[in-house]
Order: C-alpha cells, then sequence, then structure tokens
C-alpha cells in the first residue's frame, strides 16, 4: 500500500512538473509568435472576408460549385495564410487572411473568380486590438487568447 501511495505522489510530481514546462514553453512560443506577427504587420494587413451562404441553395449545390470553380484550389491564394476559418451559424463562412499589401488583388480576383455564385461576399480591413489591451484586462486567467 506503502509502495503504490509512494508511485501515486512520483507521478503527481512529475505530472506537475512536465505541466510547469509546457507553460514555460507555451509562453515561449507566444512570445516569438507575437515578435512574429510584429515584423509581418509592417507588411501584412489582416483581411476578413464574409462568404454569406445564398440561403436558396443547400450546403451540396454551394459545394458543387466551388467544386466546379475551383475556389479551394485557388483560395487564399499563395502567399497569404489563414489565420482563422469559422462557420457563423446564420451567415456562412468567416474568414480571416494575413495578406501582403501586394497580394491584396489576388486575393480579390481569386474571390471574383470562384467564390461568386457559391456566396455573396463583403471585405473587411481587420486588426488584432488584443496586443494593445491585454495589459488593462482584469480577468486574465479566463482569456484563451
Amino acid at each position: 500500500m506503502k509502495t503504490a501511495l509512494l508511485f501515486a505522489a512520483l507521478a503527481l510530481v512529475s505530472s506537475a512538473s512536465a505541466l510547469a514546462q509546457s507553460g514555460q514553453t507555451e509562453t515561449r512560443a507566444v512570445q516569438r509568435q507575437d515578435q512574429t506577427r510584429t515584423q509581418q504587420d509592417r507588411n501584412s494587413i489582416l483581411l476578413t472576408v464574409f462568404l454569406k451562404h445564398d440561403q436558396s441553395m443547400n450546403v451540396d449545390e454551394i459545394q458543387k460549385i466551388q467544386a466546379q470553380q475551383g475556389f479551394y484550389k485557388s483560395f487564399p491564394p499563395a502567399g497569404t495564410s489563414v489565420v482563422s476559418w469559422y462557420v457563423m451559424m446564420g451567415i456562412g463562412q468567416v474568414v480571416t487572411l494575413e495578406v501582403p499589401a501586394s497580394k491584396l488583388r489576388e486575393v480579390n480576383l481569386a474571390i471574383e473568380k470562384t467564390a461568386w455564385k457559391a456566396f455573396r461576399t463583403e471585405f473587411y480591413p481587420t486588426y488584432n486590438l488584443y496586443p494593445s489591451i491585454k495589459g488593462q484586462l482584469a480577468n486574465k486567467e479566463k482569456l484563451g487568447l
């Protein structure tokens, strides 16, 4: 019985140590990511694209149009990156891209050539407010950012 308790205690200490090291590694990764984003921000913008579903069609019909038009082969264009891609129920898909200024035309053309007909689209220049306000937030432990 004492041996089992000893092994359980050792396992808990080992797990706690691993979690602490994991947290430090994650913190360093986030810091590196913030530095990288700062460097990219000088030459890039965030662009949020609303791909609004045409509710006169079902999902199968929309996906068929996307396939016929080569949507996933063209979007997002090379040289851009996806920051997030969500479904917004009742609206459609919301995609945020990191776009170098020189690639903005390519993003627009990819949408015009492959998304229209399946979706109505809207574009919004976007920026990350979190780095500016994170020091002001009182309830930091509940943030998943």
